[in-house]
């Protein structure tokens, strides 16, 4: 069982079920944080997400299992971390659909958080991969507080025209899978002309 913050109870939830959700696309942005770091390129990890476990089945001491946990509090982002002396955060998700993504696959909180973590001067945004096409994109967060804003009303998720309109692709190579550094360079830390 596992208690969220607002206290509402849900039961039949293992915390691995929703957590190999997109598991693949988050190892495939853990290898890239992991080529930056070891080259010295950025400093920049997945965050914890901050769970109190309550009871633990011990049946077999290999096998422990948990079996009733709580959200300590909300989780804001995925990612953070510094890069060029500027501070990035952001949230990964994942989508099965050929043409949009689901608005509702993002919390308020996170896009409160995404926000003001950008009036403070950060980078922020979402990357979200679109798997049956193959195609990953940069969305900065003040399209992604838009289009949740618009949310409130009829349209309930961003399409992929918009993606490709208001975002930026991001090419996938074999040691940087999600290689969004370069996607920074060019779009927020490119000087001036």
């Amino acid at each position: 069982m596992i208690n969220y913050p607002n206290k509402k109870k849900t039961s039949n939830i293992k915390l691995s079920s929703s957590a190999n959700r997109g598991m693949n696309f988050e190892l495939m942005i853990n290898q890239t944080n992991e080529f930056y770091l070891d080259n010295d390129i950025a400093i920049i990890h997945k965050k914890p997400i901050p769970i109190q476990i309550v009871s633990v089945d011990y049946r077999v001491r290999s096998a422990a299992r948990i079996t009733e946990a709580y959200y300590k509090l909300p989780s804001t982002t995925d990612y953070n971390g510094i890069y060029q002396g500027r501070y990035i955060d952001f949230e990964a998700k994942e989508t099965k659909s050929k043409t949009s993504f689901p608005i509702k696959n993002i919390h308020e909180h996170q896009v409160t958080h995404l926000t003001r973590v950008k009036e403070h001067g950060a980078i922020s945004f979402i990357i979200v991969y679109f798997a049956l096409l193959g195609r990953i994109f940069l969305l900065d967060s003040t399209y992604v507080n838009e289009f949740f804003q618009r949310s409130k009303g009829n349209k309930k998720s961003i399409s992929l025209a918009e993606f490709e309109k208001f975002g930026h692709e991001i090419k996938e190579s074999y040691r940087k899978p999600v290689d969004y550094l370069q996607v920074i360079d060019e779009y927020y830390l490119k000087a001036p002309q």
